[in-house]
């Protein structure tokens, strides 16, 4: 008589078992490495001074104010948080001019600038959850410069022989930043700094006007630079 054929699933059903444990042991530890990502959203506000970094006018820095939010991919594990956020602004600044062309007084002419910024920012855990470094780029669409004063539309501006105030107002409305600043706090409150230079040049469209630049350089450069101090609430 021939050898019984053997039984396969005596010696599988073993095998089977050892691998499934193995399997399982293999995923436990490796899940003790595994890390747990949040989402946070937070708003937050506070007050900017604003200016141009200019040679083509003579500046003063205003008073503004800007409120926004933002959403933070938190990493438990990272030395480092990224956040994308949006935020609306309305900065000040004045530039000097005069009343009249040939007069020697001098007055100091007063706008307003309306932006929105779109923001990317590496958060580095300088001591988690309550001091981080802010920073990273920014993308801003602003309206013109506008008057506060209508009866200054027709003032000049100095270092420009028949420039008015008017005429210098359709600046550039698009725009790139850079941001760096901290935030110190607990874990869902913090108070926050950040100052905004604009990389690209605010006076840019002032060229493509045909503007009477006698007197004064016709060609404009100018870099915005913001100053922020606030306070954020997180969720």
């Amino acid at each position: 008589m021939g050898k019984k054929p053997r039984n396969t699933m005596k010696i599988n059903r073993p095998l089977l078992l050892v691998a499934f444990l193995l399997c399982f042991v293999t995923l436990s530890n490796a899940q003790k490495g595994n890390y747990r990502i949040t989402n946070g959203f937070s708003v937050f506000g506070g007050i900017t001074k604003f200016n141009i970094a200019t040679d083509n006018f003579i500046t003063s820095e205003g008073n503004g104010f800007l409120g926004g939010a933002s959403a933070t991919v938190d990493i438990p594990l990272r030395w480092y948080n990224v956040s994308f956020g949006m935020q609306l602004s309305e900065n000040n600044i004045d530039i000097l001019g005069r009343p009249t062309q040939n007069s020697t007084e001098e007055q100091f002419i007063n706008y307003k600038l309306f932006a929105a910024q779109v923001a990317m920012l590496l958060q580095i855990k300088v001591i988690p959850n309550y001091f981080t470094i802010d920073l990273g780029p920014m993308l801003q669409y602003n309206g013109e410069l506008e008057l506060k004063d209508k009866a200054q539309e027709a003032f000049y501006i100095n270092n420009y022989d028949n420039l008015t105030a008017e005429a210098i107002t359709q600046i550039s409305q698009f725009n790139f930043n850079g941001a760096i600043g901290a935030s110190l706090g607990i874990k869902n409150f913090k108070l926050k700094a950040q100052y905004i230079y604009g990389f690209t040049n605010i006076l840019n469209k002032l060229e493509n006007q045909n503007l009477d630049t006698s007197g004064g350089n016709a060609r404009f450069k100018g870099n915005q630079s913001i100053l922020f101090l606030g306070a954020s609430i997180s969720f």
